[in-house]
């Protein structure tokens, strides 16, 4: 039997998040989460943003989990999950005022990175925004030595993976149309970034 996936640190910084979202959030009508994982923060988030619709979405690997966590916390706004590896799936076709993904992009190889900005910069309502959470470098360098450690742990185990650099994410933005407008420090060195579509 296939057990539910449990993400500790999810459970860990949902509150934080949350807190930001319901403030970026407040008046959005539709959202689009890359990279759902285990579905734990689309479960928590769509409850606590009831006006919102939440579609989740990942590779299928990970479809069995979500539809776990839905299941057993149906919600009205609250999507099963499609099919999006940012690279090999077709993106959707329908717009969206806003997009999140969360501890994504140093788990990803640099051409989803950069697959996934491209994305965004077109599924994007004007005036939507992208909420990215996770650790990143500034101007190259880590924000703590347990990011450092990190990073290295997740290029000795696969070496396209690796902690990004704000800047190099920043100009992935602007080639997709989007602007830095929030560098929010969060807990555990995190950060959640707040891009808007010009």
């Amino acid at each position: 039997m296939f057990e539910k996936p449990f993400s500790q640190a999810c459970e860990n910084n949902k509150y934080p998040i949350c807190e930001h979202l319901q403030r970026l959030l407040a008046t959005t009508k539709t959202l689009l989460e890359i990279g759902s994982g285990t579905g734990q923060h689309a479960v928590y988030f769509s409850a606590e943003l009831p006006h919102l619709q939440w579609q989740t979405s990942d590779r299928l690997v990970n479809h069995e989990g979500i539809n776990l966590w839905i299941n057993e916390n149906p919600q009205a706004n609250l999507l099963h999950p499609i099919a999006l590896d940012v690279i090999s799936d077709p993106w959707p076709q329908t717009q969206y005022n806003a997009i999140y993904s969360a501890n994504t992009a140093h788990i990803m190889p640099w051409a989803a990175v950069q697959a996934m900005f491209k994305g965004v910069g077109e599924l994007l309502t004007a005036g939507g925004i992208f909420v990215l959470y996770g650790p990143f470098k500034i101007n190259g360098d880590f924000t703590s030595d347990s990011n450092a450690q990190f990073d290295a742990f997740l290029r000795e185990n696969q070496a396209e993976q690796g902690i990004r650099n704000l800047e190099d994410l920043v100009s992935l933005a602007t080639a997709a149309g989007l602007t830095l407008r929030e560098n929010n420090p969060m807990p555990a060195n995190n950060q959640l970034l707040v891009f808007k579509k010009d």
